[in-house]
């Protein structure tokens, strides 16, 4: 019988309600993971919860560091935590108001910082018991990696969500932990497709989209849910402060 790659290992996954999230949640409990799925949309929770077993929702605003530190102390320590909650601010730096550029860097990089400091003393402990621990966090291929067009906050939050990524790794690689930044390219979400509906021409910001994808098509969540699994998994324990692409062959 096949026990799954993630047996016996525990997962934390924020912004699980849709998206990669979701759809992480999903693949990493059908590895046999117990997942422990947040989100601030509990109804959308509730649907994920009722769709598979092992999957533990919690209603989490990861921007409030009273409710983070409260579900950190009531929860058993993790094998993994994966900080996929983020936003797209659009616009070039002239378009980018002071409060979108405040809003982006709690969201996309204080929410990780929040929720790794909330849990790092119980997985460091958990690692020096059982040998490795893993934090994933969602970057994506425009940050340092590469410049896009009206993408001026979020390239900058997930420029520095690798600079965190690398600087978690080295600080305690000797300690067990593992630190990795997942780089995804266009994929296709809610998310996206809300960004999409709100353009002046949708139908040609889909095509935009798609043509500065090598490969003619968006990613699917199922693209990106593969490279979840490999760094949640041992399988990944050699693998460490790196920014690990998806995308198609945008940075070909």
């Amino acid at each position: 019988m096949h026990e799954g790659r993630l047996k016996d290992k525990t997962v934390l996954i924020t912004a699980a309600a849709q998206g990669i999230g979701r759809a992480s949640a999903l693949a990493c409990a059908a590895e046999g993971a117990r997942v422990i799925a947040t989100d601030i949309n509990a109804p959308l929770l509730e649907q994920l919860a009722a769709e598979r077993a092992g999957i533990e929702v919690v209603t989490l605003d990861v921007r409030d560091g009273d409710a983070v530190q409260a579900l950190a102390q009531r929860t058993p320590a993790l094998d993994v935590l994966f900080n996929c909650a983020g936003m797209v601010a659009n616009g070039s730096l002239l378009d980018c108001s002071e409060a979108d550029w405040d809003l982006s860097f709690d969201l996309n990089v204080k929410s990780m910082f929040r929720m790794t400091r909330a849990f790092l003393p119980g997985m460091l402990a958990h690692a020096g018991a059982q040998g490795s621990v893993s934090v994933i966090n969602m970057a994506s291929m425009a940050s340092s990696i590469k410049g896009f067009v009206n993408r001026c906050a979020y390239g900058a939050t997930k420029a520095a969500v690798i600079g965190l990524t690398k600087s978690l790794a080295a600080d305690y690689v000797k300690q067990g932990l593992r630190a990795n930044a997942l780089c995804p390219g266009t994929v296709d979400t809610p998310s996206l497709r809300g960004r999409i509906a709100s353009a002046a021409d949708p139908v040609q910001a889909e095509k935009d989209f798609i043509a500065r994808q090598p490969m003619g098509r968006l990613a699917t969540v199922d693209d990106i849910t593969p490279m979840v699994v490999y760094l949640a998994s041992d399988e990944s324990r050699f693998v460490t402060g790196q920014a690990l692409l998806v995308d198609g062959g945008v940075t070909i």
